[in-house]
């Protein structure tokens, strides 16, 4: 299975639209400097464990193809397509997307969006996209500093955004983070976790809570 930005299925978008805002709560995460542009690059994924769950498949293979591109990279957004009905509706854009014509190749196809925007906060920027129902889910990978519990009662009061992360920034027990938040439109989720200190495949924690916030966010964008 391939990652592919942006194609649509004829004249049904799949890049989500804009609509009012939802809000999400992203409080033990922080920012880290976007850098590069990577936006455009098709890369398969040909060492992806077979996962049981399609959901968990789309992750560990959107967590991998974010690992080729290397650390102090933007967020980025993707849509996650059926793949069969991709076949089944476009068999063109599926040739063209190197799609298999086999009942192995059943699950999602992630689809990269355009970029993220650089300057405005993730949770609001999630709060203005909804997907057309060509869109069977959507996930988003994003790089984070995190604090362990014990690290987040000593953040200062009254710190602005700005302070506070050059202060996570400088803690000594902060930990970079790469996290791949995946959802569908029934409210399943799957997410994964790679840090730069441990970046290896055998390393990567999967499991569909492990950052609620993003997920609750990622949901809210198939809200009607």
């Amino acid at each position: 299975m391939s990652l592919r930005q942006a194609p649509e299925f004829a004249d049904r978008p799949v890049g989500p639209q804009i609509v009012g805002p939802h809000l999400c709560n992203l409080l033990t995460v922080y920012s880290v400097p976007d850098s590069g542009d990577e936006r455009g690059r098709i890369v398969t994924m040909s060492n992806t464990p077979m996962a049981a769950n399609p959901l968990t498949r789309s992750v560990l293979e959107i967590d991998e193809y974010a690992s080729g591109l290397g650390w102090d990279q933007p967020a980025r957004l993707f849509a996650l397509v059926d793949t069969a009905r991709l076949r089944a509706e476009e068999p063109a854009l599926a040739a063209q997307l190197d799609l298999p014509d086999e009942p192995a190749a059943a699950g999602l196809t992630p689809i990269e969006q355009d970029e993220v925007p650089a300057g405005k906060p993730l949770d609001e920027f999630l709060g203005t996209i909804a997907w057309p129902d060509a869109v069977a889910g959507c996930a988003l990978t994003v790089e984070r500093l995190m604090l362990p519990p014990s690290a987040e009662a000593q953040v200062p009061q009254g710190l602005d955004g700005a302070k506070l992360a050059k202060w996570v920034a400088d803690h000594p027990e902060r930990q970079e983070v790469r996290m791949t938040v995946a959802v569908l439109r029934d409210g399943t989720r799957e997410s994964a976790l790679r840090l730069r200190d441990k970046d290896t495949p055998t390393e990567v924690l999967t499991g569909p809570d492990l950052v609620p916030g993003l997920a609750d966010a990622l949901t809210a964008t198939f809200a009607d």
